[in-house]
């Protein structure tokens, strides 16, 4: 395995020569179950770290950190970096990939050797930042977890597959909106923060990526229902999307007729569907089921 101790800007970071020799010494075969795809290109960590506006004195936690492209490039611009990754064999060499490439900071990075969907602390300060390549497959619920989990995350760009780029970002009335883009809007404020190219992939997904930036709301959401009572609300309105709300929520209400009545009572026409409503008309809804029954 090649390495470069020193820690030079240009030297530490892995190239796409750097990440298939890494790939083949560890006897690495990216796999679709995990949705892997290795980043190769160091113009992108970088573009990301800048793009996630990474500070010096910020703690990232990374999901799915595979070889290590963009932890190093978190590790130049934070005071700390804390990976997550599921695989063993990647879990278990990329501290040393950090010790030989990055030796100065290699003290402030930690490793979580786990599933992030089962992940329910983290070593170190909490994290103010969360950058990721997060895997296709489980993108959406693993970055409402870590939301979810880690108030303390200030700031989140994740790199995703572009249709869940464009639906997390999506505004009511936009035809991929639904549940992702109304969950993620619980916590944040979320857009579309630039698109990612195949070619920087190994190997190249067979579809492009996007950049989704969410900034933490100042305030949650002042509510009298619980999260998961507003969510509920969420997906029984889009389980049925084509469906008039005063029907789909017909089962969450008890009845079209109390669902009608919740409707109204939160200010919100029973005729209307699900794609056309704000989390906070969400919210108002979900505060009339006890109300109303």
């Amino acid at each position: 395995m090649s390495s470069s101790p020193s820690t030079d800007d240009s030297g530490a970071l892995l190239g796409p020569a750097d990440i298939r020799e890494l790939a083949a010494a560890l006897g690495v075969r990216p796999t679709k179950q995990r949705g892997q795809n290795f980043v190769i290109d160091a113009n992108t960590v970088r573009r990301i770290v800048r793009t996630a506006e990474v500070r010096p004195d910020d703690v990232v936690v990374e999901v799915g950190p595979g070889l290590g492209s963009l932890t190093l490039a978190l590790l130049e611009a934070a005071d700390r970096v804390v990976a997550v990754e599921i695989d063993d064999v990647l879990a278990a060499a990329l501290p040393a990939t950090i010790a030989a490439r990055m030796p100065a900071r290699a003290d402030r990075f930690s490793l979580v050797h786990s599933d992030a969907m089962h992940v329910q602390e983290l070593p170190g300060p909490p994290p103010t930042a969360l950058v990721a390549n997060l895997p296709y497959n489980v993108a959406v619920p693993v970055l409402l977890h870590m939301l979810d989990r880690f108030p303390s995350i200030e700031r989140t760009l994740v790199m995703v597959q572009a249709e869940v780029a464009d639906r997390l970002a999506a505004a009511p009335g936009n035809k991929v909106y639904g549940v992702p883009s109304v969950k993620a809007n619980w916590y944040a404020q979320v857009k579309r923060a630039g698109a990612i190219g195949r070619n920087v992939f190994w190997p190249a997904p067979n579809v492009d990526s996007g950049l989704v930036s969410l900034v933490r709301r100042d305030k949650p959401i002042e509510t009298s229902a619980t999260k998961a009572e507003v969510f509920a609300v969420v997906d029984a309105a889009f389980a049925q999307r084509r469906k008039t709300l005063r029907a789909a929520l017909s089962g969450w209400a008890g009845s079209a007729a109390a669902a009608e009545a919740a409707l109204v009572a939160a200010g919100v026409s029973p005729q209307a569907r699900g794609e056309s409503l704000t989390v906070h008309e969400f919210v108002a809804i979900a505060e009339q089921k006890g109300a109303t029954t």
